[in-house]
C-alpha cells in the first residue's frame, strides 16, 4: 500500500503494535457500518504522490475533512469539482498576495504532491460527519516517525507549520538542517492572525533555489 521508497523505512511500523491496534479499530469501525474517509485505496495517497527522493517540502494538516467526497489522502485538498473548504481558500488568497498567481476553482492538490511537496494529516482517517473521530487512536504515532524520518535522514526539506499544532508536531525539527516555516493557521479563526503576509510560498521558492533545487509551481 506504500510507495517502495517509503517501504524499507515505515514498512517496519506495520508490525508494531499501535498499528495492530489501529487496524482492529479501523476495522471494527467498517464492521459497524460506519463510513471512513478517505476511501482506503487513498489513505496512503501522499506517499504515493511524493517517493521520498522527491521530497522538497512537508505541509502538515490535522485530520481528513469528513464530508462526502472531499478527503483524497492529502491535506488541505479536496478531490476535482468538489466546493473549496474556507482553509484553502485562504490559501489561495495568500498565494495570490505573495505570488500572483489568480485563486483556482479547483481544490485538487495533486500537482503540489506530484513536484515533492508530501501534504501529511497527523490524522489519516476520520469518520464520515465527525470531526477529529480517530485521534488518540495510532495515526499521531506513525505520522511522527514519518516526520522523524525526514528530519534526521535529510537535510535542506522545507517545512511548512501552520498553526498550533503543526508547531508542535513539528517542534524536534533541526532548524539548522533544515527550512521550518511557521505561521497561524489559514482557517477564518486564524488567518488574519499571521496566516495573511506570510509570504511562504515564496520564501519556500527562495530556499530551494538557494539550495540548488527546483523551486515549485504553485498553480494548481
Amino acid at each position: 500500500m506504500l510507495e517502495k521508497s517509503w517501504q524499507p523505512i515505515l514498512g517496519p511500523e506495520f508490525d508494531e503494535p499501535y498499528m495492530q491496534k489501529l487496524r482492529i479499530f479501523l476495522r471494527q469501525e467498517k464492521d459497524n457500518q460506519k463510513t471512513i474517509y478517505p476511501t482506503s485505496a487513498h489513505v496512503f495517497e501522499s506517499f504515493n504522490l511524493t517517493p521520498l527522493p522527491k521530497l522538497k517540502v512537508v505541509i502538515l494538516g490535522q485530520d481528513p475533512y469528513h464530508g462526502p467526497n472531499q478527503a483524497h489522502g492529502l491535506c488541505f485538498s479536496v478531490q476535482p469539482g468538489v466546493r473549496l473548504p474556507p482553509s484553502l481558500k485562504n490559501i489561495y488568497k495568500e498565494l495570490q498576495s505573495d505570488l500572483n498567481i489568480p485563486p483556482s476553482s479547483n481544490g485538487c492538490l495533486v500537482n503540489w504532491a506530484k513536484q515533492g511537496i508530501l501534504l501529511l494529516n497527523s490524522v489519516l482517517t476520520v469518520e464520515a460527519g465527525r470531526a477529529a473521530s480517530h485521534q488518540g487512536q495510532g495515526w499521531e504515532k506513525f505520522t511522527d516517525k514519518v516526520i522523524n524520518v525526514i528530519n534526521e535522514g535529510m537535510s535542506g526539506v522545507v517545512f511548512l507549520l501552520w498553526g498550533a499544532y503543526a508547531q508542535r508536531k513539528g517542534q524536534f525539527i533541526h532548524p539548522d538542517r533544515h527550512c521550518v516555516l511557521k505561521a497561524a493557521h489559514p482557517s477564518p479563526f486564524s488567518a488574519y492572525q499571521g496566516f495573511f503576509g506570510c509570504k511562504h510560498f515564496s520564501k519556500t521558492n527562495h530556499y530551494l533555489e538557494k539550495n540548488h533545487q527546483t523551486p515549485i509551481d504553485w498553480r494548481v
